[in-house]
């Protein structure tokens, strides 16, 4: 049975609240490009595809951050069957992207109803299904803590939504909120070779020019590095999460191949490097083990490689001026 979320009685700044936010960009955007026509007015188009390719934070945001709760509550289907959809709209719109560089407004009206008809089947599955069924299965921290990881995501709105939960202003007087100390980072860690701080792993993490994740043993997700400038989103969501449901379903086979042949010891290392957003990325996997060669995981490392494919000859000198 269908049921109806009544979104005026959802808080202001709750992940689903948002999510309804951004319908209503969606839907507008979905009928401005459908009343345009790129043989008579192609910029006009560009300009509502590409307001209209923003929803790839919306997907991200699902991927990252709503699914991997549903996960841990025992609702994987959201993570197999709409990542799958999210996935063919992510290829409707690169076939459009591709038409556009070509300049064939012809292929591109033939197209654009593929894309505004899948975006809307999505929405209707989300407002009747996924969202109702989540918000009977999440608790308010479940929430709490998701809202928290889509502020490294981002969002459709033109505006940061409010805080979720709302923060209400507490005179010193009256505030009895017990708080954690902050962790001291006067004491270093002894690593093989050398010494640092807590501060300045973190730091070394955050300033790599690639993409980090450290998957245990158990095929969970243990770790990611945040970096200015990720080549594939990651927020706190994937943390815990079993790495099958981090990547898109066509390519989960794979994935499991390389952790079957890491843990039998039959191979340490896979790599594969893809176009993706018009940048060569090259992704390796790294069996982790420890002294006695005991598998203890697998480390995959994203880097791109764009600029360094170009270099040629020798630099020896500094040309900062």
């Amino acid at each position: 049975m269908t049921e109806t979320i009544n979104t005026t009685a959802l808080p202001e700044g709750h992940p689903v609240w948002i999510y309804f936010q951004e319908k209503e960009i969606i839907n507008s955007l979905l009928e401005e490009i459908k009343a345009v026509n790129p043989l008579v007015d192609l910029p006009k188009y560009t300009n509502i595809f590409h307001q209209l390719l923003t929803i790839e934070k919306r997907f991200t945001r699902k991927e990252n951050q709503l699914f991997p709760f549903l996960e841990k509550k025992g609702w994987v289907g959201p993570s197999q069957g709409m990542w799958s959809f999210h996935d063919n709209l992510r290829e409707q719109f690169r076939l459009i992207q591709y038409y556009l560089k070509m300049n064939n407004p012809e292929k591109i009206k033939t197209n654009t109803p593929f894309l505004t008809d899948g975006i809307s089947r999505l929405m209707g599955v989300e407002e009747d299904v996924l969202f109702p069924n989540a918000l009977d299965i999440l608790t308010d921290n479940d929430w709490i803590e998701m809202r928290k990881g889509e502020e490294e995501i981002g969002w459709m709105l033109s505006q940061t939504p409010p805080s979720f939960p709302k923060v209400e202003y507490v005179h010193p007087s009256e505030d009895f909120t017990v708080r954690e100390m902050p962790f001291s980072l006067e004491n270093t860690s002894h690593y093989d070779e050398g010494y640092m701080t807590v501060e300045q792993v973190n730091l070394l993490f955050k300033t790599m020019p690639l993409d980090l994740t450290y998957v245990d043993e158990n095929d969970k997700v243990i770790f990611y590095n945040r970096g200015e400038e990720r080549v594939f989103p990651r927020s706190a969501g994937i943390i815990g999460r079993e790495v099958k449901f981090c990547h898109p379903p066509k390519s989960v086979g794979t994935v499991l191949k390389i952790l079957d042949e890491f843990r039998k010891g039959t191979q340490n290392e896979s790599s594969f490097w893809i176009n993706y957003k018009e940048r060569l990325i090259y992704i390796r996997y790294f069996a982790v083990r420890d002294a006695n060669k005991n598998y203890k995981g697998v480390i995959e490392m994203s880097q791109d490689i764009t600029d360094i494919k170009k270099i040629e000859g020798e630099k020896r000198l500094l040309d900062w001026e």
